[in-house]
């Protein structure tokens, strides 16, 4: 009868664990329990940590109210104003081709210490 017992506390134990109150909100109590009891603590402390944990409880919200939980399927990005461009590989082939990667100019870029400068003006190949 005992062992019963024992076994059904353990699966409560278990499932409370994992609600998240249980998980989230028993350190806060724990915590004005604790500070309740002895005789260093102070109402204005008792109070901070009681409002604290709503404070809290606000930012740690903020991750879970704005995250997106589903998958973007190809039939889902119409809805939602998104189109697929069509790329083929010969077009991007001859846009590469068309690049004149033979004639270049390092250009050093301004550090955040020195003042910024106008960039040169390229030469147009006209």
């Amino acid at each position: 009868m005992q062992f019963n017992f024992f076994t059904d506390a353990t699966e409560r134990l278990k499932n409370l664990s994992k609600k998240r109150s249980f998980r989230f909100g028993l350190p806060f109590l724990e915590v004005t329990l604790i500070t309740s009891v002895s005789d260093l603590s102070d109402s204005k402390f008792k109070l901070f940590l009681f409002i604290g944990s709503f404070g809290l409880e606000r930012f740690a919200s903020l991750r879970y109210e704005f995250r997106r939980n589903e998958l973007l399927k190809p039939e889902n990005l119409e809805k939602l104003g998104i189109k697929k461009k069509e790329v083929s590989l010969e077009k991007e082939f001859e846009k590469y081709n068309k690049l004149d990667i033979n004639s270049w100019e390092n250009i050093r870029g301004p550090r955040p210490w020195e003042e910024p400068q106008q960039p040169p003006q390229q030469k147009s190949s006209s």
